[in-house]
Order: structure tokens, then sequence, then C-alpha cells
């Protein structure tokens, strides 16, 4: 990961004690354009999620800003050379960090981890996704420094379900909070959770703030941060105005088309680097004329997706080919899209829709008449309407229907419950290639995180397949052989990756982007 530091300016009036005036010592103020949808990773989709979790809770192994795991709840990672994984594949021995607790003074051991293992599998709760936890068969807890996880199968990403943040990754959850529970659903601990991390959850102000507090019991010790406050501020303009009048400390992603606003302002860091995070315009398939692929290849080659960069985003993200990372060692050669009004048009007559009266197409039974969903972000409204207006030249019409991140990304709401018809938004990677959770038919939801719904034999068998070897040469392989085929398929046009921006007070030390997942992977270094 590269970071540049694309801005920093330094006032005279710094304070005596080496600090700026406006710098609160031990007192990080944080603004993020989004809240959390739930506290209990088993159940959330939102970024905003991913970094709350990672101040509360202690994963088995973190990443940090290079994607490599760091141990946190065990000592090692395993490898083939330490013993940890059996060399058939099957068996994951796990060495616990000794003297681990809950924030409430109650041992954090390895049975927190199988009973995670067991609250995901329980038919009961609404996990989101279960990828990699399906395929464990047992999990054995010998002592408390030792857990040893049998597989029914290999399965190269299971480190990754361990680790911290996205996709089916769940720290432990506490069995002695929650396992008489018949179900987590509605567990007060999915909006008020104990911490295992370096941070207590000391108040959650709905569409406001969330406040913490040092874990004086996380291994590592007390942070050497007093406070963080997480302040959730949905206007950018907003957001923009209090980190130029220091009323913030840290932006973690500036908007695309703010960060010359903030270019000049006195004593704001600003550090640029690809993050992991991926723009796409997902297709729900099951919907009546998105199961014609040609009508979803007509969405993709009808739009200018190099225009749409260049305006609306600024220029300053890279486009991006599929949903892996370019600098990952199993990134795929995929071409672009042709932005061909002509063929889309052409397409779609092949299909049967052709103009009606009004130049809207259809069948004589369906109008290509679709919903396109987003979060309630200007920037996206912006690109919605630049896509409204380029489909409507081939006879699509869109209407933009918006919500708050928590409503569409909730477990019912639109994009989960597969009532979209088209949607726009970022979601991310772990550093691991497997994506089967997104793109198997094994995992359409409510069993995962597959929402374009397709379910398409071939993808569900080369991304299982990709993740029963861990030889890395035949695993990329069968990525590239699986992202051929979801660019054949347009289940979704992947747009750009993610050029990450933070702003922060330059009196913020120890502060790391990170490519992937969170940038909270060391906040306990922080301090201000």
């Amino acid at each position: 990961m590269t970071l540049t530091v694309i801005g920093c300016a330094r006032p005279a009036n710094v304070a005596m004690n080496g600090r700026h005036p406006w710098t609160h010592p031990g007192h990080l103020v944080v603004g993020s354009s989004d809240e959390p949808d739930n506290l209990n990773p088993m159940y959330a989709h939102t970024d905003a999620t991913d970094a709350i979790d990672a101040l509360v809770f202690a994963p088995v192994f973190r990443y940090d800003q290079r994607g490599e795991f760091v141990p946190e709840l065990a000592t090692v990672v395993p490898t083939y050379g330490n013993g940890g994984i059996a060399h058939d594949g099957k068996t994951i021995t796990l060495h616990w960090r000794p003297n681990v607790t809950w924030s409430d003074g109650e041992a954090l051991t390895p049975r927190d981890l199988r009973f995670t293992w067991r609250a995901v599998e329980n038919k009961r709760n609404n996990t989101k996704l279960s990828a990699g936890w399906d395929d464990i068969s047992a999990i054995d807890v010998p002592d408390d420094r030792t857990a040893i996880v049998h597989l029914k199968r290999p399965n190269a990403g299971i480190l990754g379900i361990f680790g911290g943040g996205g996709g089916a990754a769940y720290p432990p959850l506490p069995e002695h909070l929650l396992g008489k529970l018949a179900d987590l659903n509605t567990a007060a601990f999915n909006a008020n959770p104990i911490s295992s991390g370096p941070w207590l959850l000391k108040a959650w102000n709905h569409a406001s703030s969330l406040e913490f507090m040092p874990n004086d019991r996380y291994w590592r010790g007390r942070p050497k941060l007093d406070a963080i406050s997480w302040h959730i501020v949905p206007n950018p303009d907003v957001l923009i105005g209090q980190l130029r009048t220091h009323e913030v400390d840290l932006d973690q992603s500036v908007g695309d088309g703010k960060v010359r606003d903030l270019t000049n302002v006195p004593s704001l860091t600003l550090a640029r680097h690809r993050s992991a995070n991926w723009r796409r315009l997902a297709i729900n398939c099951t919907r009546p004329a998105l199961r014609d692929v040609r009508v979803r290849r007509a969405l993709a080659e009808a739009i200018d997706w190099d225009r749409l960069n260049a305006t609306v985003y600024h220029g300053i993200n890279e486009r991006a080919h599929s949903d892996l990372p370019p600098d990952s060692w199993a990134a795929p050669t995929i071409p672009f899209y042709r932005h061909d009004l002509a063929e889309a048009r052409r397409l779609l007559d092949v299909a049967g829709f052709h103009p009606g009266p009004g130049g809207t197409r259809g069948n004589g039974t369906t109008e290509l008449r679709f919903n396109i969903s987003a979060t309630n972000k200007p920037g996206n409204e912006q690109a919605e309407v630049q896509m409204q207006q380029e489909l409507r030249a081939i006879g699509i019409e869109l209407t933009i229907k918006n919500y708050p991140a928590s409503v569409l990304f909730a477990q019912n709401g639109p994009l989960y419950g597969g009532t979209y018809d088209l949607e726009w938004s970022i979601d991310t990677n772990a550093p691991d290639p497997d994506n089967q959770g997104e793109w198997s038919g094994d995992f359409v939801p409510p069993k995962g995180a597959n929402t374009s719904f397709l379910r398409d034999p071939i993808i569900t068998q080369t991304s299982d397949a990709a993740i029963r070897t861990f030889d890395r040469t035949k695993r990329k392989a069968l990525y590239q052989k699986e992202e051929t085929r979801i660019h054949e398929l347009v289940p979704a046009v992947f747009f750009y990756w993610q050029t990450a921006v933070a702003a922060y007070n330059d009196d913020l030390k120890g502060y790391r982007p990170s490519e992937y997942i969170t940038d909270n992977w060391n906040s306990w270094e922080w301090s201000i």
C-alpha cells in the first residue's frame, strides 16, 4: 500500500505545550458520515460497523496496514511451517493468549470462539454470512490456551473468518453473556456490547455520536488516548466545515469532491492511499427484465464509466476490472465493458425490448423501468442522475430511490431482501481473495451476501474450488476463470477502487491508514 501526504500546512499559533490551541489532549474527535447498523458483526453490513467493531472487539487476528495478519487473541499465525496447519489442510491449531478477559472481568478463552461458531451455525440466528464457518466440523478446546479447529474439507481462506472485519469475519462473542439465549437476533448486546478490544462503548447516541472510553482490561494495556468521540455527520459539507474549524480531529474518508476544500487548512494532514473498497453497480438478477443477460450487458455498455469517474468522482479513484484488488496476488486480467450505445441498443432489440410511444422500451408485458438505490449522499445521487440520463438514451428509465445506510444494508432491507433493481454502493475486501460469499449460488440471502441473487453453477463451483487448495498458482487460475464468468454474466459492473483520503489534525500521532477493512486496526497506539 502506498501512502501519500498531499497537504500539510502549519500555522504560527501553536500552543506553548507543543499542541495546537484547538487540540484537546487525550481526546480524539472523529467525524463519520455513516452510523453502524448493528454492533454485533454477525448482523452488520456497513463499513461503519467494521470501524467501530475494530475498537470494541479483539479478533483472533487483526490485519495490519499491509493486509498481513497480526496475532491478537492468538499468539502466532498458524502455518505449515510452525505446525499450526496440518498437512492435509483440515486441522488448524490456535494457541491462545493467556489471561485475556472481557471488560466485565470474565475470562476470554477459546470456548468463546467455539460458542461463536455455534452461534453462526444456529439456524435461529439471522447471520448475515456463514461462509467459512460452514466448513468447520468441530472446535476442540482441550484447555484455555488451545483451540483445535477441525474442517470438513480444506479451506484456504479459513483464517480470514478469524480476522478483524469484513465479510464473514467475526470476533469471539461472550458465551457467558449470550450462551443461554435461544438466538442473538434481538440481544441487547447487539447495540451495547461488552468489550474485548481496546475501547469500551460508553454511550451510543443514535444519529449523533458514539462515545468511547479506554478498556483498562485490554490485554495490550490501556490505550494512549483517554477518550474517542465518534460523531455522526451525514452532511459532507458540515463535516468539511468541522474539519476546517477543528471541531473534528479526524475524517477517515474525505469525499472525492471535498479534498480540494481541505488542502490549505492549517495543521491538517491529508493522506491518500488505495483502499480495498470497490464501488459497483449491483444488478438484481431475479427481477423480470434483468434476468436476461443481454439487458444487463446493455446497462453496462450504455453508461460512460470513464466520464462518470472523471466528473462526479473527480478522477481520484482507480477504475476497477473486478472485485479483486489490482495489487492482489490473485488479481485477474479482465477487460472493461466498452461504452457502445449502438451495441447496447442492438442487445435490447435482440432481447425483444423495443421503443414504445414515449421512447421507453418494452416487450408487450414488461417495460424497462428500474429503480436504482444508494445511500443518502449527494455524490451518489449525482452519479445516479448521470446514469439516468445516459440510460434514457437507449430507452431505459431509472427512478432514484435512496435510503439511509442502516436501512439499505439491513438484513431485511432492500438489498438483502432482494426488493431492489439496481444498487450503487461500495463493498470491501479482506486480503484473501475468497469471494464466494458474494457470488456463489450457495450464499444467496439469507444464507450470505450474494445480493445479485445470481445462481450460476460455474461461478458456484469455481469459487468453491478456489478455497479448497492452498496452492496459490492453482487458486489464481481459478479466480481468473470465476472473474471471467462474472464479467460475461454481468451481475454487477465494477466501477472503481476507492482512493481513500484521510484528513487529520497533525497533533494525532500513530495513525496509519490501512488498505484493508478499517484504519482503526491500531487505535491503542494513537495519541493526541
